[in-house]
């Protein structure tokens, strides 16, 4: 299928550019903010932008194909779209508009329990695949109804975010004294402060068919016991920098998490992936797949599902492109022989991987 926007947006900055013209300003910067300094969302585009290409030469590169799978099902490149919450104030059909999206795109989705729309509508939006993800508001019992909830209507597997314990301070929303509707509705945190690697097990534990994905996971550490209590697929993930000030780029704390998880845990990362460059750089580093938040939700608030779908045709287009210039076909011949540290050249913004934003274009 086509979007039907290739003459609208012929790169992904236009994309950025029309999202920032139909949101208000509070809903755009609550969309492109971080936390406090937001030094950690400048990280994780640093972390990206430190590593070079390595390309090989003379090699027959005339048939390239980006593609990946998960859960038996191809997806269009190796993209997740990540749970983000509020999606109704990006574009009035939210998740429903999002499952559309990614089902036309041919990618996955991860659903955000921070919604007003029913899981089971979502589900039905669209054909892709598709991961419930949870912030804990309740007890053992509460967190095991939301399981079966969720795998009754269908979904393919069950993330919990597990790097909100505490909420954090966005200074671009408290200094504009922009109170979040969904942030006011929302009750129960002191469960997700008190949600620890017991409560986990017990959740767990009695759904062993069930494909359990932690998010917000920062350290070889976490994922070492993640991986031994039985999770199916860890995510490398500082929330887009909007939790703890001062941590570490997920790209660059991606290494060390793929050389525990390797053979036992599927890995998925995310942070400031912008460009189809940064998804060949996580394959080369060794993930599974790449979490696109605020990516798509430009997308979703230039054209609802066609504009979400045009960003993941220009990311094909451009893995393509640097798949090609690499010297390789397929993702599996992806590996850390094609990358090297580099220096890197943009100072790190929200926006850096877009620098026809700031001159006119």
């Amino acid at each position: 299928m086509a979007s039907g926007l290739e003459n609208e947006y012929v790169t992904l900055h236009e994309v950025v550019k029309a999202a920032k013209i139909r949101l208000n300003a509070n809903i755009w910067d609550y969309l492109i903010g971080a936390t406090e300094t937001e030094t950690t969302l400048r990280r994780n585009r640093m972390a990206l932008d430190s590593i070079a290409f390595k390309p090989r030469v003379l090699r027959n590169v005339s048939a390239i194909d980006p593609s990946s799978e998960i859960f038996g099902k191809k997806l269009r490149i190796p993209v997740l779209l990540a749970p983000v919450g509020s999606l109704e104030s990006f574009e009035p059909g939210g998740g429903i508009t999002v499952a559309k999206g990614a089902g036309a795109a041919d990618v996955g989705m991860l659903i955000s329990s921070v919604t007003t729309l029913r899981l089971e509508d979502i589900v039905k939006g669209g054909n892709g695949p598709k991961i419930y993800q949870l912030y804990v508001r309740g007890d053992d019992k509460w967190v095991a109804e939301r399981v079966k909830q969720a795998m009754g209507a269908g979904y393919d597997a069950f993330c919990i975010t597990v790097d909100t314990a505490v909420y954090s301070r966005r200074e671009r929303d408290i200094a504009k004294r922009f109170v979040k509707s969904w942030r006011t509705a929302a009750t129960g945190q002191d469960h997700q402060a008190a949600f620890a690697w017991d409560n986990y097990k017990r959740v767990r534990d009695q759904f062993p068919d069930v494909k359990f994905i932690l998010k917000g996971i920062g350290c070889a550490e976490d994922a070492e016991i993640a991986i031994r209590e039985g999770t199916w697929g860890v995510y490398c993930s500082n929330h887009g920098g909007r939790q703890l000030d001062h941590g570490r780029g997920s790209t660059a704390v991606l290494p060390e998490i793929v050389q525990v998880a390797k053979g036992k845990a599927k890995v998925i990362v995310d942070g400031s992936f912008s460009r189809g460059t940064d998804i060949v750089k996580a394959i080369c580093l060794g993930a599974d797949w790449v979490g696109l938040g605020r990516l798509y939700c430009y997308g979703l608030a230039a054209n609802g599902a066609a504009g979400i779908e045009r960003v993941i045709e220009l990311l094909e287009e451009e893995m393509k492109e640097a798949m090609g210039l690499l010297g390789v076909t397929s993702l599996k011949q992806l590996d850390g022989s094609y990358i090297s540290q580099g220096m890197p050249t943009n100072p790190a913004s929200v926006h850096s991987a877009f620098p026809l934003m700031h001159e006119g274009y």
